[in-house]
């Protein structure tokens, strides 16, 4: 059974900021790169990936494309434009011609503007996304839920995926409120969710996979098997537990599931939705 990771970075601390890296963090405060990651992949039998934006410039998606085109695991990357630049456009295409770009993400849960995802700015260029059947990352938390919806309705062709299931309170259990959010996007067949980053949102030193399984039971419950995804939010996850204390973890959270659930929460929705080679 073929493993895809749906969700990693990588990042060179010598070529950017990461602004949103405290630097007193000695687990994210050094460089992960391509040959970091091989080996890793190799002992779990993951077979390819995706390489997700962790610094807000075009010359950070550049270099992610730069090491998909030099690791052939390395299939799509997700990476970072000015949504509400008026020439958009023009650098999505700049940057399909220099390898698999497959979608574009921002952290929208960094932004000062709660409404970000609703400008009409934002959606012209998520507009832009759709017209070349890129997808986007949603980088949100619980309070952004409302707005997701509204997005699915403006640009229905417009493939997304909610990161993190949203970023749940799981150190506190904070569940109903989240539940009650995510709950609202079971309508939207172009909405996807990533099974990923939860392990961070808990207690990094105490946390066990049971803490996970009910938060992961909700999301299974409103996507259905055919609309997420596994992903390990490597190094990130570093901060909580090790790469395969991630991909079990969500196994068990995920329950019972065929061969062929299995098959497509580990590989096919990833391939389906980014349209990986």
């Amino acid at each position: 059974m073929e493993i895809v990771d749906s969700h990693h970075h990588l990042w060179d601390l010598s070529l950017f900021q990461y602004e949103w890296m405290p630097e007193d963090n000695t687990i994210l405060r050094q460089s992960y790169l391509p040959a970091d990651l091989a080996p890793i992949l190799e002992h779990c039998s993951v077979e390819g990936s995706v390489v997700v934006q962790a610094d807000q410039t075009v010359e950070e998606a550049k270099f992610l494309l730069e090491c998909a085109n030099d690791f052939a695991w390395i299939r799509g990357v997700v990476g970072w434009v000015d949504l509400q630049d008026e020439k958009v456009g023009d650098t999505l295409d700049e940057l399909m011609e220099l390898g698999p770009l497959v979608g574009i993400r921002h952290q929208v849960e960094e932004e000062v503007d709660e409404n970000w995802l609703l400008r009409k700015e934002t959606l012209a260029g998520l507009k832009e996304l759709s017209n070349r059947n890129l997808s986007y990352d949603l980088l949100v938390k619980p309070m952004h839920l409302d707005q997701i919806p509204t997005v699915c309705n403006e640009l229905p062709d417009l493939k997304m995926v909610v990161d993190h299931i949203a970023k749940p309170n799981i150190r506190d259990r904070v569940f109903q409120s989240w539940s009650d959010g995510i709950s609202k996007l079971q309508p939207y067949g172009n909405l996807f969710c990533k099974v990923s980053g939860m392990v961070t949102e808990a207690d990094h030193n105490n946390w066990t996979p049971q803490d996970l399984r009910p938060f992961v039971q909700q999301v299974r419950k409103v996507f259905g098997i055919n609309r997420l995804m596994w992903g390990s939010d490597w190094p990130v996850c570093l901060l909580a537990g090790n790469y395969q204390d991630v991909l079990d973890a969500a196994l068990f959270a995920m329950g019972d599931m065929s061969p062929q659930e299995k098959n497509r929460f580990l590989s096919g929705t990833a391939a389906e939705f980014y349209n990986l080679e």
